[in-house]
Parts: C-alpha cells; structure tokens; sequence
C-alpha cells in the first residue's frame, strides 16, 4: 500500500498535515489542544472517532492526531503517518502512573527510554530489544523548550504495559527495580520501534496521573484538560 487515504485516515491531501505531530491518546485531548493552543484549524481525520486536526501555533503549522489506547493503535496511527504522510516528527502527549518516589502526580516526564514485554517490535520488524529510544535530538530539543518555559522537566525510563488490569497488582515493583522503570504507559515503545524503522523522529512526555505508592490519582477530566505543561513544552518545540 502506497497511497492515500490509508484504511485509518482519511485526509486524501498529505500537504494537510505538517511534518511534526502531536499525539495524545485520547482524541478528546487532541480536540482540546486543538480548540485552545492553535488557530486557523481544520479537522483532517475523524475515521473511528480518531481525532485528527492541523492548525498554527504562533504561525508555525502544527497537526495532533490521537492515537487510541495501546501499541497496536499507536502502532498504526504513527506508521500511516511516517510512511504515507511524510510525517517527520511524532511527539506523543500522554499520562502515566508512577512507580517511583521521585514521579509525584503532575510532574512532567520526559521518557528516555521504554521498556516492554510486548512482541510489537520483534513481530512487527524482528527487533528483539526490550527497551526502545527516542530521538537524542528531539529529546534534547524538548529539555531546552522546558527550560525556556521555566517548566521542570524529569527524565525517565517507563514501562509501556500491554495490559491495564492484571492478577499480580504488585509487580510494579519488580519492574522498577529490576529494568529501573518509573512510570508505566502503553504506547511509546511501539512508536519508538516505527520511528526507528522508518528513520523518522519520535519523542515522548508524560504527565503523571496516579501513583503506584501514594495512591494519588487525578480524575478523567482533569487528565483530559489540565495537563497544560506538556502541551506547551511540546508546541514551543514544534514552532522552531
């Protein structure tokens, strides 16, 4: 397949969508960044509720695009994008749960590298590695756009999980000690392995919703609509 529109986006004009994308999971998160950060907005892609929109950011053209939940949706989204798009740089926005003391729920976290069981990069290109990286430069990119904004950003090494429920509720633990994981999600190792592949760019930032040691957790809509520190590092980034 070589053309577009593709089985999962449904913009036939690849000029629509600019070479950085933001990508939140949840498609009403990407309607918000839309709605408040950018002007001039057009909706490109509501295929399955999949939420697409580009617009400006202080004059720089600027798409987010949600992803859905998991490596598999993330998976196809971002490849679709990199591939039939001519998509350079996806910054995925999300949240995550801390496994560590030092990640207290709505610091901003910049994931340095993402470890996983999943089979996603062995099946998907016989990458074996369980830990996946995201571009050196947008990464150091990322650390100068939060210093700009005067926003505290902390590095860390995440956990992106197949599952949301499961039997063994303390083997967190394990995974923060063994394979030094300090927050879980459940998509950026899949992004990192297409992004390698394809010789693209991608990157992550977290904002922590939940804490596997405090208990502290922030509701649905505060997750859908106050996780502003992130959007914004990400925004000043795409508009240089």
């Amino acid at each position: 397949m070589s053309k577009i529109p593709t089985p999962h986006n449904q913009c036939v004009d690849k000029n629509l969508i600019a070479k950085v994308v933001l990508m939140p999971g949840d498609p009403l998160r990407a309607k918000y960044i839309a709605d408040n950060f950018l002007t001039d907005v057009i909706c490109f892609n509501s295929v399955r509720n999949v939420l697409g929109y580009t617009g400006y950011y202080k004059g720089k053209k600027i798409s987010v695009m949600a992803s859905g939940m998991g490596m598999p949706s993330i998976g196809i989204y971002s490849y679709e994008l990199y591939s039939f798009y001519d998509v350079e740089t996806i910054i995925r926005i999300g949240s995550a749960g801390s496994y560590s003391e030092r990640l207290n729920v709505y610091d901003t976290v910049l994931v340095s590298k993402a470890f996983s069981e999943s089979s996603y990069a062995k099946v998907a290109f016989n990458n074996r590695s369980k830990y996946q990286s995201p571009s050196k430069t947008i990464n150091n990119k990322l650390i100068n756009s939060a210093k700009k904004l005067n926003i505290e950003l902390k590095e860390a090494i995440i956990h992106s999980s197949d599952v949301f429920y499961q039997a063994n509720g303390e083997r967190w633990k394990e995974l923060n000690e063994k394979y030094l994981c300090e927050a879980v999600e459940m998509e950026s190792f899949a992004l990192f392995a297409n992004a390698k592949y394809l010789k693209k760019k991608a990157a992550c930032l977290l904002t922590i919703s939940d804490s596997f040691i405090t208990h502290v957790e922030i509701s649905a809509e505060e997750r859908q609509n106050n996780l502003n520190n992130m959007i914004k590092i990400a925004l000043n980034l795409a508009k240089n």
